[in-house]
């Protein structure tokens, strides 16, 4: 089969770059859920092209969202190379939900697991043991309490993540104060109860609804 005549080509990869942006727009301000109607009739193309481009959400996810997993991977990888680890943790945390804050649709994929893709499964994967790591240090160093565990601090991330949703639209910086008021509790509080183990994290950051 001949190749498509290269003003084809163009039309594709713009048509697709087309959508990508109209879809990040759409899910920063709307979450995760627009639908590809809306964003096929935002950009101006049919629903034809909309699934020749993205057969699937995951695609759409992947395609929208590949880049800022590996951002946030790439701060806990920094903060694990941190002196000081409970530097280290608050300032991921920080990050993170910095980024969050920018994209209503990135925060509910990375704190919702089952929207989440392929992809985020390997970022927590990937980040999971860093956090733990940097928990080790600053419970030895006296920084954090003993028993302090990776779910303590998804934790924080899930109740943050929870304030940044629900003020979003009329106090987009209240998270800030909240991310201050739970590393503080967490970082003095005289932990009751058993441990939680890994498994929490997957309770914590399943669909919440």
């Amino acid at each position: 089969m001949s190749e498509p005549p290269p003003s084809l080509r163009r039309d594709a990869v713009r048509n697709r770059q087309l959508l990508l942006r109209t879809a990040y727009e759409l899910m920063a301000s709307d979450g995760l859920d627009v639908p590809y109607e809306d964003i096929a009739r935002a950009a101006g193309t049919g629903m034809g092209t909309m699934y020749r481009r993205f057969p699937q959400r995951q695609d759409l996810l992947d395609a929208l969202f590949s880049e800022h997993i590996d951002t946030v991977i790439g701060f806990a990888e920094r903060a694990a190379q941190c002196g000081d680890a409970w530097a280290g943790l608050a300032w991921f945390l920080e990050q993170q939900l910095e980024i969050e804050a920018q994209s209503r649709g990135l925060g509910e994929l990375l704190r919702s697991r089952s929207q989440a893709t392929a992809l985020v499964q390997r970022a927590h994967e990937r980040m999971t043991p860093l956090v733990a790591d940097l928990i080790t240090r600053a419970v030895r160093a006296g920084q954090l309490p003993a028993g302090a565990t990776p779910a303590d601090f998804a934790a924080v991330h899930v109740m943050v993540g929870s304030v940044m949703d629900a003020s979003r639209a009329f106090a987009p910086h209240l998270w800030r104060r909240a991310l201050t008021i739970a590393l503080a509790g967490l970082r003095n509080a005289e932990l009751s109860g058993d441990p939680p183990d890994e498994a929490v994290i997957d309770y914590l950051y399943n669909d919440k609804k």
